[in-house]
C-alpha cells in the first residue's frame, strides 16, 4: 500500500430515494419472515413521485399460495391490505409527508407474484441433497482496524453524520432538516491509518428559506458541529474544507426529486469502496440468497480475523452457484499485515465446525437469518452497526479463539 494518500467514501441518508426503496423491499421481507421464517422473497421497489410501485417473487403460504387462495388471486384474506400498510408505516417512519411524496396519500402498487418453481427446486432439500444458493454469485467481507468497529474510516464517518442529523430531525432538534441527505468524507492516510480530514461534503434537504442569509448560515453551522461531534478529536481541523449544499437550494428531494431503486446504494451498504463488491444488493431478499448472507458471513470472518489480531487488514471472497450447497471457492487476502500465512487462515475457517461448512443452511443456522431483521440493515450501512439482541449478528466477535485454536 501507498504510505500517504487521500480516499473517499459516501453515504446516503434514510429519506434518499434508493434508501426508500431499500427499506420498503426489506419491510416486505420483515413481515413474510414474521409469518414464516422459511420464507423466500425478492421484492424490488420502484419510488418517484407520489408514486410507489413494488413487485417481485415471493413463497409464503401463510401469506401467498395460488392453491389455498384460489378466489383471491393467490392472496390470503387481508393479505395485500397488510403488505400495504407496512409499506406506507415505513414512509411514515423515514418522515415522508410532504406535497409530492406523502406516506398516505401515495398511489401504491403491488405487482408481487408466486416465486419460480424451477428456481425452487433448485434451492429446496429434496433426499440426499442439501439446500442450493439461490443463485451464483461472488461475494466479498472486508475489515480493517481504521476504527473501533473494524470498519474503513470514511465510510464510517460518512455514516455516522447522516445518522446524527436524521436524529436530530426526528427528535425536533434540527427541523429545518427534511429526509434527504447525502455526505461523503475524504480522509489523508499515512501508513494505512486516517491521519486528517480534507473534505467534507454534506448536502441535506432543508425547510424553505435555509439557502440564504442568516438561516443558510445556521444550517451551515449545524452541519459543521455534526461533524465535529462525528469525528474523532484530531482529525478535523482549519484545513478541512466543507461544500454544504454546494449546489444551493435543496427543498425538493426524495422520490419527488429523483427516481428510487431498491438495489442501487450497493457501494454505500458495504465498504465504500475499500473493498471489491461482488455485485449483488441486499435489500429485498431473504437469507437463502446468498447475495446478502454470505456476504454478511464474510463480514464476520473478516471482522473475527481482524479482531483475534490475525492481520490487520483482511478481505474474504466467497462463491457460489445457483443449487449448489457447498461454496466453490474461498478466498482470504490479508494485503500482508497478517501474522499467519493467508492460506493458513482458509484452513483454519474450514476446521470450524459450527460454520456448517459455509453452506446456506449452515451460514443461515449459524448467523440465525431466518427472522425479521432486515429493516434495520437498509440505511447507514450493513456493516459496522452494533451487535445487538438478534439484530446484526455477523458483527459480533464470537470466533476470535476460536479462529486462534483453529490455528494452533
Amino acid at each position: 500500500m501507498r504510505s500517504s494518500y487521500l480516499f473517499t467514501s459516501e453515504s446516503v441518508s434514510e429519506g434518499h430515494p434508493d434508501k426508500v426503496a431499500d427499506q420498503i423491499s426489506d419491510s416486505i421481507v420483515d413481515l413474510l419472515l414474521s409469518k414464516d421464517p422459511q420464507a423466500r422473497v425478492a421484492c424490488e421497489t420502484f419510488v418517484t413521485t407520489q408514486r410507489i410501485v413494488i413487485g417481485g417473487e415471493i413463497r409464503c403460504r401463510p401469506v401467498y399460495d395460488e392453491e389455498r387462495f384460489k378466489d383471491t388471486g393467490g392472496w390470503a384474506p387481508g393479505a395485500r391490505d397488510e403488505i400495504e400498510q407496512a409499506v406506507r408505516k415505513t414512509v411514515r417512519e423515514i418522515g415522508y409527508e410532504q406535497k409530492g411524496f406523502h406516506w398516505e396519500t401515495a398511489t401504491f402498487e403491488n405487482h408481487l407474484h408466486g416465486q419460480s418453481a424451477e428456481i425452487a427446486q433448485g434451492v429446496d432439500a429434496a433426499g440426499n441433497k442439501d439446500e442450493g444458493a439461490g443463485d451464483q454469485g461472488i461475494m466479498f467481507g472486508f475489515a480493517c482496524d481504521e476504527t473501533p468497529e473494524l470498519m474503513p474510516a470514511t465510510i464510517y464517518y460518512s455514516h455516522k453524520i447522516l445518522e446524527r442529523m436524521a436524529r436530530d430531525r426526528h427528535s425536533g432538534r434540527a427541523p429545518f432538516l427534511e429526509p434527504d441527505a447525502k455526505s461523503q468524507v475524504t480522509l489523508k492516510y499515512e501508513d494505512g491509518q486516517p491521519v486528517a480530514a480534507t473534505a467534507i461534503v454534506v448536502s441535506t434537504q432543508h425547510a424553505s428559506g435555509y439557502d440564504k442569509g442568516e438561516k443558510e448560515t445556521e444550517l451551515h453551522d449545524y452541519v459543521k458541529q455534526v461533524v465535529a461531534d462525528c469525528l474523532p478529536e484530531g482529525l478535523v481541523s482549519d484545513d478541512t474544507v466543507y461544500h454544504i449544499n454546494p449546489t444551493g437550494s435543496f427543498e425538493v428531494g426524495g422520490p419527488d426529486g429523483d427516481a428510487g431503486l431498491t438495489g442501487r446504494k450497493i457501494i454505500v451498504d458495504t465498504y465504500g469502496g475499500a473493498s471489491p463488491h461482488g455485485g449483488g444488493a441486499f435489500s429485498g431478499k431473504d437469507p437463502t440468497k446468498v447475495d446478502r448472507s454470505a456476504a454478511y458471513a464474510v463480514r464476520y470472518l473478516a471482522k473475527n480475523i481482524v479482531a483475534a489480531g490475525l492481520a490487520r487488514r483482511c478481505t474474504i471472497q466467497l462463491a457460489y452457484a445457483i443449487g449448489v450447497s457447498e461454496p466453490l471457492s474461498l478466498y482470504v487476502n490479508t494485503h500482508g499485515t497478517g501474522t499467519v500465512d493467508d492460506t493458513a487462515l482458509e484452513q483454519a475457517i474450514g476446521r470450524i465446525e459450527k460454520l456448517g461448512g459455509l453452506t446456506p443452511r449452515g451460514i443461515r443456522t449459524h448467523l440465525q437469518l431466518n427472522k425479521p431483521i432486515y429493516r434495520e440493515t437498509a440505511a447507514y450501512g450493513h456493516f459496522g452497526r452494533k451487535a445487538d439482541g438478534e439484530h446484526f449478528p455477523w458483527e459480533r466477535l464470537d470466533l476470535v479463539e476460536e479462529l486462534r485454536a483453529a490455528l494452533a
